[in-house]
């Protein structure tokens, strides 16, 4: 009875033991599991570029641009003026310098800068100064904001083919310089036309 007794008591100590070891190895993978996890997170975000466009009304911008293969993230806002913490109506008003503009992030691996500056000038009037279809003001200048000489070179090509291809009657007005503090708009202007999808946009995309 002793003998049976004792081995009960150990069959008991050694499954105990067998359970406290499968849940340390279960606790081991999955702490790795989120490390690993956490570290392809840090990896892809540190392989994304910034790129920054103004083309007139940022919600029609960001909407198309949020459509593009490769373009991962979009936020609409103010980029260029001289006054900290500017909002929508304060910009509309004109005393600002703000530019209405569309920061986003994008997989260089899955789009090339050049192909979003293309497209950048294939969604808007490059022409027209402080204007964008009905909108006037110089919050909607045609403008790209530079995250460097790289970038800076780019626009500059393109522009210069632009011209001598004469795809626009008149001479391409787009300012190019270097960027500066962005300030996001409010939190209605982000993906506007997902939010309204019957508001009209003065941007348009004919491939």
């Amino acid at each position: 009875m002793k003998m049976r007794s004792k081995s009960v008591i150990l069959y008991c100590s050694l499954t105990a033991a067998l359970l406290l070891w499968l849940a340390a190895e279960r606790a081991y993978k999955t702490e790795n599991a989120i490390m690993r996890n956490d570290a392809a997170a840090q990896d892809s975000t540190a392989k994304m570029e910034t790129a920054v466009f103004g083309g007139g009304c940022f919600w029609g911008v960001e909407h198309l641009f949020g459509r593009v293969p490769g373009v991962v993230r979009t936020k609409a806002g103010f980029m260029g003026g001289t006054v900290a913490n500017p909002n929508y109506k304060r910009v509309c008003g004109g005393d600002t310098n703000h530019a209405e503009v569309v920061s986003l992030q994008y997989d260089p691996a899955k789009i090339t800068y050049r192909k979003l500056a293309e497209f950048f000038f294939e969604i808007h009037d490059p022409t027209t100064p402080n204007r964008q279809g009905p909108d006037a003001g110089t919050q909607y200048r045609s403008v790209i904001f530079y995250c460097s000489d790289a970038q800076k070179q780019v626009a500059q090509e393109i522009i210069e083919q632009l011209d001598k291809s004469g795809k626009f009657k008149r001479h391409i007005v787009t300012q190019i310089v270097p960027t500066s503090q962005f300030w996001p708009a409010e939190e209605y202007h982000q993906k506007y036309f997902q939010k309204n999808p019957d508001k009209a946009s003065c941007h348009f995309y004919q491939p």
